[in-house]
Formats: C-alpha cells, structure tokens, sequence
C-alpha cells in the first residue's frame, strides 16, 4: 500500500520540530525580549481552524506560566465590520499555517495599528501576515501536501511554548521545550489499535481535555471529522458534565486525554463517570474505572505533555481513516489552504 502524505508528515514531525528549534532561535530571542519589554497586561490571538486549537493551547500556557489573560480576537472584527480595536499595552499574536487568509492579514493589520505588539507563527515567513507583523516565528515545517495539517500544528504549538518560555526567561520549561523532538519521537510510535477497532464503525464520538489538553482535545475532534467522517464534539472533561453527558449512552465512544497535570484527577473521574453510564471510554495518563487506557509518553513537563499526545493521536487517526476506507490527504469538500474574508 503506498504511504499518504500524512503519514509521511507524521513521520516528519520529530525533525520539523528540531528543525524549527535549530532555526528559530535568534527569533524567538528577540520576541520574548520584545513581550518583556511590553510587558503586556492582556494578549490577543487571531487564527481559525487547527491554528485556534494552537492559539488555544497558547492560551493555557501564557495564562498558567504568565498570570495574563488571553483573549481570542474575531478575524471579521477587521475584515468584515471594519472595526478597530484598542490594543494599546496588549500584544497579538497571529496563528496561520499559510498566512495568507485576508481576514487573518486583515486583523494581523489592524491589530498593530492599534497599538498591539504584533508576532506572527507561520510556516511562511514572506507571507502576507509575516509582512504586516512586527515579528515572525517561521515554523520551519516545510512542505505540508496533505489538507489535514499535522507537523504545521506541531510546530505553530511549539512555536508558542517556546515563545512563552524565552519571554518569562523559564528554565524549566526551555529544557522541556528542547527535549521536544526526542519525545515526538517516542509518541508517533505508540500503538492505539484498540481504540481504532472501537471506531472503525463509529457514526460519532467525544472527545474530551481540561487545560491545554482541551486544545489537544479540539485538534483531535476536528482531524476525527476531515480524516474519518465521524462526528466528533470536543469538550473540557468539566464542561461536558454541563449538559452534552445526557446522551452518553451504552457503547458511546469516548477519548479522555489526560496528561499528569493538576487536572488529571477530574478528567479520569469524569471518565469513569462516562464509563458508568455504558460509554466505551478510552483514556490517557492515569487509569479510570471501567476505561481503556492508551499508552502514552510518560514523565514530561505538564505544559508539554498534550503537544506529545497529538503526535500519537496524529498516527493513529490516520490509520484509522484508512481503515474507514478514507484517504486521509484529500478530505471531501476541503482544500489546503482556505483564505476566507
């Protein structure tokens, strides 16, 4: 059987993500050094799809690490309503794997003409978005064929751990961030096959985080829908007690990704809840009554642990497409790049 462009790019993410280490430092460097020296009281993100999940995960990490809020900003507030904003004191980040959607240019623009300290993680440095910003973290990624993104999601998250680690000047967290890539490694080999035996038929699924595995969460949900036609809904492992658990049901599928975090304790007592309820629950980090646990990388800084889990889960939901009858680089109705207004 010939290797999709998916699979050849899961491979790729361990390297991808040296290589924008390798790469990017006098970058990075200069943009931690310009946040510490805005010392911003709140932080903007701007991006859609996968590059939100990455803004997201982006969120957790500057909230937990920085004690700063982090809000995401409507691309159509610019391009769109033609609205300005008022970011005087703020910084703004822009997440487009391309960086060529107008209304991510657009809002990219705007934000810097409002005052916004304006960085932009993309895989194309001369793109537009790169151009309007004051700073630009090349991902580094190379070539992505396939429509579903994987190592560009990698690196858009690495790119911001990475960020958040050079402007709080965090020796912790810089370690973790540059043992990265031999953890990557590790996780694109973990073997999920009983939760793909589980899906092969699924019609819909939950998938569930808390923190920056929530973002992990969304991501999966989203490459569950593109990659293997299954209605997939994302929720926090809090939230998802708030009304959807109603119809969790006998056989329902459900992934809980759970990390060792201050978090974990809650998402596995909601897994098990899930299990009681009859649903086929799968879950990761820690063992849950009447659940599956999936192998996962083990013993990591809880701020990176989630981005490890997405390159395992990258793996295998490929393989899950395929046994679907899928071809997981060409999803129905979607294209690669998407340059919405």
């Amino acid at each position: 059987m010939t290797q999709s462009h998916m699979a050849r790019e899961v491979a790729e993410i361990p390297e991808a993500a040296a290589r924008f280490l390798d790469r990017s430092r006098s970058a990075l460097a200069d943009a931690g050094a310009a946040l510490r020296a805005r010392d911003p009281a709140l932080v903007a993100t701007v991006a859609r799809g996968s590059s939100d999940h990455a803004a997201t995960y982006l969120k957790y990490a500057v909230e937990l690490q920085a004690g700063i809020p982090v809000a995401s900003v409507g691309p159509s507030v610019a391009s769109i309503y033609r609205r300005p904003l008022r970011l005087g004191g703020a910084a703004c980040i822009g997440i487009s794997q391309s960086g060529r959607s107008p209304d991510i240019v657009e809002m990219m623009r705007a934000a810097a003409e409002g005052g916004g300290l304006s960085i932009a993680i993309t895989n194309h440095e001369d793109s537009p978005m790169a151009q309007v910003s004051a700073h630009c973290l090349a991902l580094q990624a190379g070539e992505e064929k396939s429509v579903a993104a994987t190592k560009t999601f990698v690196n858009s998250v690495l790119a911001g751990l990475a960020l958040v680690a050079e402007w709080r000047e965090d020796a912790a967290l810089r370690r973790a961030v540059a043992d990265l890539p031999q953890a990557l490694a590790q996780a694109v080999t973990l073997d999920w096959s009983p939760l793909s035996a589980r899906l092969a038929r699924a019609s819909s699924a939950f998938v569930l985080g808390r923190g920056p595995g929530y973002a992990i969460a969304s991501e999966a949900a989203l490459k569950m829908k593109e990659t293997s036609g299954i209605h997939a809904e994302a929720y926090s492992a809090a939230e998802v007690l708030h009304g959807p658990a109603a119809i969790v049901q006998a056989q329902f599928p459900v992934l809980a990704l759970g990390v060792e975090d201050a978090a974990l304790p809650q998402l596995l007592a909601t897994a098990e809840r899930m299990a009681g309820q009859g649903a086929d629950v799968f879950v990761t980090g820690g063992d849950a009554p009447g659940a599956t646990r999936l192998p996962a990388v083990g013993g990591l800084h809880p701020l990176v642990a989630p981005l490890v889990l997405i390159a395992g889960y990258y793996a295998f939901v490929e393989g899950l497409a395929r046994r679907r009858g899928f071809d997981p680089d060409t999803p129905p109705h979607l294209r690669k790049v998407t340059e919405t207004v």
